[in-house]
């Protein structure tokens, strides 16, 4: 019988976080922003005008805001695992007993630990303290490019939703549609994004909808303020 190798949902969470958050802020800003538009009693050129612009720039800014957050969490991984060679170079006994430490305190015996300890020290001392000291694994270190890609065409996928329900409906009908559409594209990217991680489904799908609810009714109701007054 074959034994297949797991893929652990954990493996996924650099990509996975970027993409869900990109597609959340993609569906909520830019159905906020057009209905904020339309409440103020704008024409339709002006609301798609205005959705497409701020497609453009949610997705361009999510990308440099996940760029550089994750590429600051990858300087700091980085540094982490530099002080850990030069701490390798500088007293390998000591970094030794430190690794066996570990292991110690993971449950097992002194004697069995210090021989784990030089066992792997053997096959790559640095790789060794990298995982098991540091705690990080090769499969979840921060990659920016990857996460400002997946959250920029997240955001990009999410904010054409309700741009194209607006654009696509009658004046008449043109708020509630895209009320609509946000509201199960908000519930469906819930569920999809508890199905990835593993999380309960239902729960998650109803936070988000709870919260994009919020922010599309108090951006309604400001762009009608700012639309009367003006």
């Amino acid at each position: 019988m074959r034994s297949h190798p797991e893929v652990h949902l954990s493996q996924r969470s650099n990509w996975l976080r970027a993409a869900v958050l990109g597609a959340n802020d993609g569906i909520l800003s830019t159905s906020s922003l057009v209905l904020g538009v339309a409440a103020s009693g704008a024409s339709g050129a002006a609301i798609v005008t205005a959705g497409v612009a701020g497609l453009v720039a949610g997705a361009l800014s999510m990308a440099a805001g996940e760029y550089v957050s994750v590429s600051s969490q990858r300087d700091s991984e980085r540094a982490d695992i530099r002080l850990e060679e030069r701490e390798l170079l500088r007293d390998p006994d000591g970094e030794l007993r430190e690794l066996a430490g570990v292991y110690e305190r993971r449950g097992l015996a002194p004697a069995l630990a210090s021989e784990v300890a030089v066992a792997l020290s053997r096959g790559g001392a640095l790789a060794a303290h990298v995982r098991d000291e540091l705690g990080l694994d090769e499969q979840r270190l921060a990659r920016p490019f990857q996460a400002a890609w997946a959250s920029a065409l997240s955001f990009s996928a999410g904010a054409a939703l309700p741009l194209l329900a607006v654009a696509a409906t009658p004046p008449a009908a043109r708020v509630a549609v895209a009320v609509v559409v946000t509201l199960v594209a908000l519930g469906l990217l819930g569920d999809l994004g508890a199905r990835l991680g593993g999380a309960p489904r239902l729960r998650a799908a109803l936070r988000v909808l709870a919260w994009g609810a919020v922010a599309m009714v108090i951006t309604s109701a400001i762009g009608a303020l700012v639309g009367a007054v003006a």
